[in-house]
């Protein structure tokens, strides 16, 4: 059992025998609840803790707990309160994000990479400072420097992801049952993004790790099916730190301990004998285009707001006619234009532009995403965000 730490009091729904009723609140929210609970005790107005829900939303969401139970409660009415623009510099980086919607959605893509990327690249008080400061130029200056961030960190994530698919294919890691990468200058607060990359190009666990001052140090992503933690408490012998849970660890290591740690979690692994991976894409309903409606999409938004444990509904369109299709930006993104016999749908498949060359004009395909609202000129259109795509039977 875990030592607790000598202290007046150890705040965790998740510590054995905890009696609150809800253990998945994350860290943000489990300092809210405390904050409820002095102001509770000191007899002060709810406004007083709830004009903070619009940042513990933003937490909450970014932090990728499952939004079910308190997490939900949180988050449908901490964006309710974003709406309203209460906090100067979270709207300033709503603005400069370029989402005109305020949902789950903009938070996840919009919001948290912005924030996260101070913390990556070293400078989270910068963050911290757009969120308190009431003052009008140091907002624009801070949302910049935040942007500004954001570009860097994807820079330096591209870099690391390059040099890691290169050894990869170079070295048949991809043989192994975990691929654990090692190399210098690699920067610690990005390679964790680049490992659960790793790990959904190739569907098996990966561990990627920086060498400094002969100590490695990093982090791993794993798949359904392994607990990636487990199995580093089977290899720690040769670990000096780990943490973590199933699917997420973190860890470091001396250098010269390295190949034995990799032998010795490879083995573990294997000796599991789990069944081959495949990715597969959860499909909520089948349905056709004369089904769908502008105002049928809108209703989703009902089921607001959407993250893990309550994902986007998903859904097929089966024998769909290829009007025109072209890869964008540089052949990363994928974009088509679809019809049955007498409707058309648009459609966007991001990262999977290099698709742009396997498929024909007039060729039929199986479609699975996300519906949403697109719109141009002042017209509404449906449009399907494609999470996966085949040739039609």
């Amino acid at each position: 059992m875990e030592i607790l730490p000598n202290a007046i009091a150890v705040i965790d729904p998740k510590i054995e025998n905890s009696k609150y009723p809800f253990n998945q609140l994350a860290g943000v929210g489990v300092v809210f609840k405390l904050i409820q609970a002095l102001s509770i005790k000191l007899n002060l107005d709810e406004k007083e803790y709830l004009k903070y829900l619009d940042l513990v939303c933003l937490g909450t969401i970014s932090d990728i707990v499952p939004l079910v139970d308190e997490n939900r409660v949180i988050a449908k009415l901490g964006l309710k309160l974003i709406e309203t623009h209460r906090n100067m510099g979270l709207k300033s980086l709503i603005i400069s994000s370029g989402y005109k919607t305020i949902n789950s959605n903009t938070i996840s893509f919009g919001i948290a990479p912005r924030v996260n990327a101070c913390g990556r690249m070293g400078f989270a008080d910068n963050a911290l400072k757009l969120f308190i400061t009431k003052d009008i130029k140091e907002i624009q200056e801070l949302t910049q420097t935040l942007n500004n961030y954001n570009r860097e960190r994807q820079d330096t994530e591209k870099k690391i992801f390059e040099e890691a698919i290169k050894e990869i294919e170079e070295n048949n890691e991809d043989n192994k049952e975990v691929i654990i990468l090692s190399k210098e200058n690699w920067h610690h607060g990005v390679i964790g993004i680049v490992s659960s990359k790793i790990t959904d190009m190739y569907l098996k666990p990966s561990i990627l790790l920086c060498e400094e001052d002969g100590i490695c140090k990093g982090s791993g992503r794993s798949v359904q099916g392994l607990d990636l933690h487990e199995a580093l408490c089977k290899a720690s012998k040769n670990l000096e730190k780990y943490g973590g849970h199933a699917m997420a660890v973190g860890l470091s290591l001396k250098k010269e301990k390295l190949e034995l740690f990799k032998k010795d979690i490879n083995n573990y692994i294997k000796n599991l004998e789990l069944k081959e991976i495949e990715q597969v894409v959860d499909i909520d309903m089948e349905v056709t285009l004369k089904d769908l409606s502008v105002d049928i999409v809108k209703e989703l938004s009902k089921l607001e707001p959407f993250g893990e444990a309550n994902r986007i509904p998903n859904f097929l369109i089966k024998n769909l006619k290829i009007d025109s299709i072209r890869a964008l930006t540089g052949g990363k993104h994928l974009k088509l234009s679809l019809r049955d016999e007498k409707l058309k749908i648009d459609a966007i498949g991001f990262n999977i532009g290099e698709l742009a060359n396997e498929y024909k004009l007039n060729e039929k395909v199986d479609i699975v995403g996300n519906l949403e609202i697109n719109s141009y000129n002042g017209i509404e259109s449906i449009q399907m965000n494609i999470k996966d795509i085949k040739k039609s039977l």
